[in-house]
């Protein structure tokens, strides 16, 4: 039996538009909590296993995105490795290659921000967001990806 299964939650079956809408009614206080409670690691897995899915196939720039996403439950952060290469993406947990831009935020903002629920250039603004590396770049990855309407 799957970890979903035991859960009692299909995560692959959940709509990515009715996620997007869940998560722009949802208290920023209950998103905290949730992402950092027992489901934290299938939600961050499915989200990134989309992101392979959503992506534009006519995107011309390549790079290595690493998502560093913060609020575990034992204080630490989350590794996530995007490779857009060759018009294609590929992502996988951890950080095996040298990175073009990484982005660093709470784990509640990236559901916000994964979801179209919150503005990347006004989270880098207000410091929710930490950007590292090429910023042009950076500007250009919410763009690469067909992001579910809220």
């Amino acid at each position: 039996m799957g970890a979903e299964e035991t859960q009692g939650i299909d995560t692959a079956a959940v709509d990515a538009e009715e996620f997007a809408r869940n998560v722009g009614r949802t208290p920023d206080a209950e998103l905290r909590a949730g992402m950092s409670g027992p489901l934290r690691e299938r939600i961050l897995a499915e989200i990134f296993r989309r992101m392979e899915e959503h992506f534009k196939p006519g995107v011309s720039q390549d790079g290595v995105i690493h998502w560093r996403i913060g609020g575990r439950p034992d204080g630490g952060e989350d590794h996530w490795e995007v490779v857009v290469a060759d018009g294609s993406c590929t992502t996988s947990p951890g950080a095996a290659s040298e990175p073009r831009v990484t982005l660093k935020l709470d784990g509640m903002t990236f559901l916000k921000l994964v979801t179209g629920n919150a503005n990347g250039p006004m989270l880098f603004m207000t410091g929710k967001l930490k950007i590292e590396g090429d910023l042009m770049f950076s500007a250009q990855i919410q763009s690469m990806f067909r992001i579910p309407s809220k």
